[in-house]
């Protein structure tokens, strides 16, 4: 009798123990942020139809559970995109993208666009200038922080976060 129980306790033991370890795998598979990333939607890139990077990066999105939707836009048409949103020239990269009532723009890492979703700052959006190496979705290495900027309503920037 007493070795029924000691079965018994052994086998709930090992069940709990693997249904633990199954809840601690699952809050993994959506590497590693508790956010809800439908709360803002389909992201919306758009993006020069000749550009291949871009492609690139909306895969590497959708690999963080990210929802993309990809609109080709013709050069002059994502310039002023980019003019209505009010990224400044010097923040600028070869996408922008609408993330909720936020721009986002360039290869910016997927933690920067989850603090976006998650702290939902009273900013225009976050910009990443120039296309750096080793950057999600950009050929090579990275050769340093990259530093990902906050764009105020009033059009003033500064640094959002390092990653």
């Amino acid at each position: 009798m007493k070795t029924t129980h000691i079965v018994a306790i052994v086998l709930a033991v090992i069940v709990a123990g693997a249904v633990a370890g199954i809840s601690l795998m699952n809050k993994g598979d959506n590497n590693g942020s508790n956010i809800d990333k439908t709360e803002f939607g389909t992201i919306t890139m758009f993006k020069s139809p000749n550009c291949g990077c871009c492609g690139i990066y909306s895969q590497y999105l959708n690999r963080k559970d990210f929802s993309v939707g990809i609109v080709s836009t013709p050069d002059a048409d994502l310039a002023n995109l980019k003019n209505k949103d009010g990224i400044p020239a010097q923040l600028r990269s070869c996408h922008t993208m609408n993330v909720g009532n936020y721009f986002v723009e360039g290869h910016i890492p997927a933690e920067a666009i989850e603090k976006l979703m998650t702290e939902k700052p009273d900013i225009k959006g976050i910009a990443m200038p120039g296309m750096p190496s080793g950057s999600p979705g950009m050929p090579g290495g990275k050769t340093g922080d990259f530093v990902i900027y906050a764009v105020n309503n009033d059009g003033s920037f500064q640094e959002f976060m390092r990653v």
